[in-house]
């Protein structure tokens, strides 16, 4: 019985390390879709599921739009390549180990330096304004980082950062862009979704150079109250893992080979 009951468990986290391969990958595609990616650079990765030690990421010099499930090498919190092949892009490692190893909801953390959300973190103050029902939905996840002190090359900036984005979800980097991190891909890949369409509408906004509507103090604290009790589930799903779903059919429909 302990035999059998073992390999049931290896089955289970056999099943979910090929999900999470999945989802990874659908990020990487989509962010293609979606404008978020740099070419070769930025990095999404997740934590090996069943471990606390190792996450997910491409090897180095892998275009997003080519990535498979079967891609991603198993990367130790020490930078050292457990599984697969491939090279630890540099930056990658010294920003996303700390942060999985320090913030227990980071299981994905993901890095981009999309535009609209880049263009904001360039401003004296880029901070998102209480100017629409999205935007303080994205305002009540997001801390700022004001300094940037070059590139990531030394874990100590992965540390400070977890360290800044603390309890938040989603992280504006000086001068630099923009990290969330999520329990889930889903759950990070949402929070880059609406971060990025917030940054951009806001951007639309001031560039019209007419005065901004800033809702009233009360409308935002009744809003962001309502965001954090009453907001619906269905059939006990989050709106993210509604959205990612729908994302990763539509991704089926015309680039089924990112499962392979």
């Amino acid at each position: 019985m302990p035999l059998e009951t073992h390999a049931a468990e290896d089955l289970t986290i056999a099943d979910a390390r090929r999900q999470a391969r999945i989802d990874l990958a659908a990020a990487h595609r989509l962010a293609v879709r979606d404008g978020f990616h740099e070419g070769i650079f930025n990095h999404f990765t997740l934590r090996v599921p069943g471990t606390t030690d190792r996450y997910y990421q491409i090897p180095f010099g892998l275009h997003w739009a080519e990535v498979t499930a079967s891609c991603f090498m198993e990367v130790g919190y020490d930078g050292l390549v457990q599984a697969g092949e491939g090279h630890v892009e540099r930056s990658c490692y010294c920003i996303h180990a700390p942060m999985h190893r320090l913030l227990p909801g980071a299981a994905a953390v993901f890095h981009t330096h999309m535009p609209y959300t880049s263009a904001l973190a360039r401003l004296e103050d880029p901070q998102i304004l209480p100017i629409g029902q999205t935007e303080l939905g994205t305002m009540m996840l997001t801390a700022y980082d004001d300094v940037y002190t070059g590139p990531a090359f030394d874990p100590a900036e992965g540390e400070r950062l977890a360290g800044v984005i603390g309890d938040k979800t989603v992280l504006i980097m000086a001068n630099h862009g923009v990290a969330t991190v999520g329990k889930t891909v889903a759950e990070a890949y949402d929070r880059l979704y609406y971060m990025e369409r917030v940054a951009q509408v806001q951007l639309y906004a001031m560039w019209t150079g007419r005065p901004l509507k800033h809702l009233p103090a009360e409308v935002v604290d009744h809003t962001v109250s309502a965001y954090r009790s009453t907001a619906p589930k269905y059939d006990g799903k989050s709106n993210a893992e509604w959205h990612f779903a729908a994302l990763k059919r539509l991704l089926d429909r015309k680039e089924p080979d990112y499962r392979e």
